[in-house]
């Protein structure tokens, strides 16, 4: 199936094309058309067009819009699913999940730009005031480019590009290589969809000097991007005055308290870690256990993980299917030879064959150790020994990222401390950092990136800016 672009309304092949290969198997699933600079510049040029029409379309109108492309989703939901897997490798239980929670999205974008509202103010509340008509309103900011990685290759483009359009703009979407298909299908029910302004979205894909002319243009007022630090450093480098919001991933970690409920937390942490073959930005990374149930825990995370199913994608009960690519599989196994070389012990797993690579538990691991303090982005975690949640929570904040910590305990004093004094930009009590709900405020600090997704909050910080009347 090929992967065509979209300017605009207007669908387009190219001769140039490239292959996606399934991640379990090696089959081509998919072509898509390679881009140029050409392209980007058509494509900034449509869409800067479109935007001055965009913002008048009547609000019912894009309501309608989302609504239509959400009900569509979910009449296509096994046919979605599964080009997911396809494209990706992710076990086709969660890509139902990923599925439903993109329609979640769609329609959490819809019900949000209702409550997006100005503000009156009187003017004579200073003496040097007088007597107007005076308020400020909400309006689209023009064009936003939306970059998306592969592990979400469907729901983190609805986080994207649902609110962007829905608040009035025209969106520029370049999905990941590894998912061209996901992202096709998704555009295509945008713009057959009857209510759909002209021109309101554009699909391109990766090709020599793309990138650089989307980012450093100044036809885009938001960039919206979701992937590595190294990539979100040169985008705000050569952005130039435009909004720039960054979900650029992190080091997720959680404490098991003595209080804490050993079972539960095994079962979760073992979720945490393991799911999507821990390709999330939120995956359990860093597990801190206190030293007094140290081992009582780890035989039951060892338990827990031993009895997740690894194995191939189409499978029901498959929890753990292939890593993305073979580079991806190669880090993987550099992480865990590097701690065992630094004094780190095997629990399990490690084992892998072509893309598989088996859920692995590492203990014994300290702070110097490059395991915990790079982002892993591979189904590895760590166990560190504790003696005190202060010593937990100095080590968890010690990141130079913040997306996600959480905490295990029965203890409402230290959950209310671990609310104040973890630093990250969510917070996470009796269950894994993992835990995301889409309606949410989500994003990181320090170097987790920049702005909040979720429909309502990326409607305020980013698809919508304030514009000040006074009528005298």
């Amino acid at each position: 199936m090929k992967a065509k672009l979209y300017f605009g309304s207007i669908c387009k092949d190219k001769e140039e094309q490239k292959e996606v290969r399934s991640p379990y198997d090696g089959r081509v699933v998919s072509r898509f058309s390679v881009s140029n600079e050409d392209d980007a510049r058509e494509i900034l040029h449509i869409a800067r067009k479109a935007s001055s029409q965009t913002k008048l379309v009547p609000m019912h109108q894009r309501v309608s819009w989302l609504l239509d492309v959400a009900q569509k989703l979910e009449s296509m939901r096994a046919k979605m699913a599964l080009c997911i897997t396809e494209e990706v490798g992710k076990p086709i239980t969660f890509s139902r999940i990923e599925v439903d929670r993109c329609i979640e999205t769609i329609r959490l974008s819809a019900n949000a730009i209702t409550h997006v509202n100005g503000e009156t103010f009187d003017t004579t509340a200073m003496p040097s005031g007088k007597k107007s008509l005076a308020f400020y309103k909400r309006e689209a900011v023009g064009v936003v480019l939306a970059i998306t990685p592969f592990n979400f290759p469907l729901n983190l483009v609805a986080h994207k590009i649902a609110p962007a359009l829905v608040a009035g703009n025209a969106v520029i979407l370049k999905p990941t290589s590894q998912a061209p298909r996901t992202a096709y299908e998704f555009v295509k029910f945008f713009i057959e969809s009857p209510y759909a302004p002209k021109d309101a979205l554009s699909l391109i894909y990766s090709g020599e000097g793309v990138n650089e002319t989307l980012i450093t243009s100044d036809i885009p007022r938001v960039i919206s991007f979701t992937g590595s630090v190294g990539v979100g450093q040169e985008i705000m480098q050569k952005a130039g005055i435009k909004k720039v919001a960054l979900e650029l991933g992190g080091n997720a970690a959680t404490y098991i308290d003595a209080s804490a409920n050993i079972a539960l937390a095994a079962k979760r942490c073992a979720v945490g870690a393991f799911i999507n073959s821990g390709q999330v930005c939120i995956s359990l990374q860093r597990i801190y256990v206190h030293e007094s149930i140290y081992d009582s825990f780890a035989k039951a995370l060892v338990e827990e993980t031993k009895s997740l199913q690894v194995g191939s994608p189409y499978d029901e009960q498959t929890f753990i299917g292939p890593m993305v690519n073979e580079a991806a599989v190669e880090k993987a196994k550099r992480w865990v030879q590097s701690a065992m070389n630094e004094g780190a012990k095997l629990l399990c797993g490690a084992k892998f064959k072509d893309l598989m690579f088996e859920p692995t538990i590492m203990a014994d691991v300290t702070d110097a150790m490059q395991i915990v303090c790079e982002e892993v982005f591979a189904p590895i975690v760590s166990l560190i020994k504790v003696a005190h949640y202060e010593e937990a929570k100095e080590k968890m904040n010690a990141s130079m990222y913040g997306l996600q910590y959480s905490i295990f305990c029965n203890d409402l004093s230290m959950a209310q401390r671990a609310i104040d004094e973890l630093e990250a930009g969510g917070i996470v009590i009796n269950d894994i950092p993992t835990l995301r709900f889409d309606l949410q405020p989500y994003g990181g600090i320090k170097q987790s990136g920049i702005g909040k997704e979720g429909p309502y909050f990326a409607l305020l910080d980013d698809y919508t800016q304030i514009k000040s009347v006074v009528i005298c």
